[in-house]
């Protein structure tokens, strides 16, 4: 039985992050931990408008946070009664936001995030720094999910020769042996270079031990224009992908695959923080 942590911020429930919990609940029962984090207070953000420079840590809106959370952890009481999921609610954050949901990782198996409503009203445009900071930051993987989406048939394995990627393709098929049987694709693209796929025995030994249906794939385009273009025909995917924001194939890919992957709110994406 995994752990897993669904992070609510303040006032938003996100469907889409509850629904993938459930579905592998289903699959193979789990813990699902919700952890509601508090309200942040806009009146304060001047203060922490240095965001880029280091992680952005907010703090919340005490008088608010009773009042807008009440009814999320309700409703995520009545929906894991529901639906049969063992639950536990932790809601008694009193640090910052970031800073808390950090322990809460270091005690979960994986972290399920819903991109378009974690503090969105930060930042517009691709994933706000505060969604960032929460993807690098924690101590376990990352599942960022849209609000909309079907339940993947399909894994995507984002491979560049990193350790970063090797390290996600193994965190991925650990924790869910029951999506490894899955169609799969291996792919390697890198942008600027036209040289075969690194370490081609070596990944295929290993994914191809947890990976039932596999194939390994080298696409011919640029990365950083088609990539994302790409992966949008990929209706029913998952992506797994190294570090977001560090060396390894999310530093990459910032813009077009990761990033815009999100930012577009298509399909899940699986990320790990490989250190």
């Amino acid at each position: 039985m995994k752990k897993m942590l669904l992070a609510f911020d303040g006032k938003h429930f996100s469907e889409g992050a509850f629904e993938f919990a459930r579905s592998i609940n289903e699959l193979n029962p789990v813990l699902l931990t919700g952890v509601f984090l508090p309200q942040v207070n806009y009146a304060n953000l001047w203060s922490y408008a240095d965001g880029m420079n280091g992680p952005i840590f907010i703090p919340f809106d005490e008088g608010e946070t009773a009042d807008t959370s009440a009814a999320n952890v309700e409703r995520f009481e009545n929906l894991c009664r529901k639906t049969n999921i063992e639950y536990r609610v932790h809601k008694d954050l009193t640090d910052f936001a970031l800073p808390g949901l950090k322990k809460e990782s270091r005690f979960a198996d994986l972290l399920i995030i819903g991109s378009e409503s974690f503090y969105e009203n930060l930042a517009q445009g691709e994933p706000n720094e505060y969604l960032k900071d929460a993807m690098h930051g924690m101590e376990c993987p990352v599942i960022v999910v849209p609000e909309k989406y079907d339940f993947p048939k399909t894994n995507i394995l984002s491979y560049d020769g990193s350790a970063s990627a090797v390290y996600a393709i193994k965190q991925f098929a650990y924790l869910f042996p029951e999506l490894t049987a899955n169609k799969t694709l291996l792919v390697y693209a890198k942008e600027g270079i036209e040289n075969d796929i690194p370490d081609m025995a070596f990944i295929e030994e290993l994914a191809g031990r947890h990976f039932i249906d596999l194939t390994i794939t080298k696409l011919d385009i640029n990365p950083t224009k088609h990539f994302n273009a790409w992966l949008s025909e990929m209706k029913t995917a998952i992506v797994v992908s190294g570090s977001f924001g560090r060396s390894g194939l999310a530093g990459l890919f910032h813009k077009s695959f990761v990033s815009e992957t999100i930012k577009d709110h298509r399909i899940p994406v699986f990320i790990t923080h490989h250190k």
